[in-house]
C-alpha cells in the first residue's frame, strides 16, 4: 500500500508534579498554545487543550508515525522547560511521570470535546483522582493504587 491512513483519537491526561495547583490562569491559554504547538510539529493535531491548576487534558488526532509515549515526553519535555525558562513558577515546575491515554472514536469526538471544555463544571463535583480512576475503570484498565496519582499529604 502505497500511503497510511489512519483515524486515531487520544484523550490524554497529565498531572504537575504532587498534583500542585501551580497553572495559573494568568499564562495557561498560552501553556496550552505552546503544548498544541508541539502536538503539531510532531504530525498530529490537538483538537482541544484545556484543564486545572494541577491537571491537562488532550485531545489529539494522532499520526501513526510516533508512539503515544514518545508525543506525551516531547509535550511534557517542552512545556517544563518553556515554564521554567520563563519563569512562569517559583522554583522548578515539572510533571508527574507518568499519563492517561485513552482511544475515542469519530462519533464519540464532540462528547469527550465538551467533557473536556467543562473542566471547571466537572470539578465542583468531584477530585481529580476520582476523575482519573472514573477513566480507569470505564476503559477497564487494571491499575495498582501505588501509582495512581496521589494527594498532597
Amino acid at each position: 500500500m502505497a500511503n497510511t491512513y489512519s483515524q486515531i483519537y487520544l484523550h490524554f491526561v497529565f498531572a504537575v508534579q504532587n498534583r500542585m495547583s501551580i497553572i495559573s490562569p494568568k499564562w495557561q491559554a498560552d501553556l496550552y498554545k505552546y503544548m498544541s504547538g508541539i502536538i503539531t510539529n510532531n504530525g498530529h493535531k490537538a483538537y482541544l487543550i484545556n484543564g486545572m491548576p494541577d491537571h491537562v487534558h488532550a485531545l489529539v488526532s494522532m499520526n501513526p508515525k510516533q508512539a503515544p509515549s514518545d508525543l506525551m515526553h516531547d509535550v511534557k519535555r517542552n512545556s517544563t522547560l518553556w515554564i521554567n525558562d520563563n519563569r512562569l513558577v517559583m522554583g522548578k515546575f515539572s510533571w508527574q511521570e507518568g499519563f492517561g491515554a485513552f482511544s475515542y472514536g469519530k462519533s464519540q469526538i464532540p462528547n469527550i470535546a465538551n467533557y473536556i471544555e467543562q473542566q471547571e463544571k466537572h470539578h465542583k463535583k468531584r477530585t481529580f483522582i476520582e476523575e482519573y480512576i472514573e477513566f480507569l475503570k470505564l476503559f477497564e484498565i487494571d491499575f495498582d493504587e501505588r501509582y495512581i496519582y496521589k494527594p498532597i499529604e
